[in-house]
């Protein structure tokens, strides 16, 4: 999961790896960002199994959420063959989503999160679409965890982020 800091990269990575612990996967998350609140580089890589995990890092990922064209153009070349990537196509032309060996999500997360309410949504768009094609975890499982993961002052926005969740979701599966 990749992006520019203030994208929610971090958040969406944390309902992720709070969800696999609640059912019982095992995980490895290695968070990786700069000083900066804003705009610096941000990414997370998780792996999740039923069994042990050998290293934290991987060269070929299965899945990629890329929530700009930075991401995609670093990210992207890595994906396994057969993997998915989920790009936000809002910050990403599509011309340059040119993998025929991987399943490519394009959906205008920004967009989308817009005609929610506002762009601070894009980040549970791409969750959704990741969630739909993976099935690593489930809706409810994302619900449950955003109960934690989501600070005190913020929890006014869990039914928001939650409807991102399904809007992403929908367009995945569409």
């Amino acid at each position: 999961m990749a992006g520019f800091g203030g994208q929610g990269i971090q958040i969406i990575s944390q309902l992720v790896a709070d969800a696999c612990i609640r059912r019982g996967l095992e995980l490895s998350y290695l968070p990786s960002y700069g000083v900066e609140k804003r705009g610096g580089r941000t990414n997370v890589t998780l792996v999740v199994s039923d069994g042990e995990i050998g290293s934290p890092i991987t060269n070929h990922p299965v899945s990629v959420i890329a929530m700009d064209r930075i991401a995609l153009e670093k990210y992207m070349p890595m994906i396994a063959p057969q993997g998915l990537l989920v790009a936000n196509t809002s910050l990403i032309p599509e011309e340059i989503i040119d993998r025929n060996d991987i399943t490519a999500l394009k959906i205008p997360c920004n967009d989308e999160a817009l005609a929610l309410g506002g762009t601070k949504v894009a980040n549970m768009i791409a969750l959704g679409a990741f969630l739909e094609k993976t099935k690593i975890v489930g809706y409810d499982d994302i619900e449950k965890a955003m109960g934690s993961v989501i600070p005190e002052r913020l929890k006014h926005t869990i039914p928001g982020n939650l409807a991102a969740v399904r809007r992403g979701m929908e367009l995945a599966a569409e």
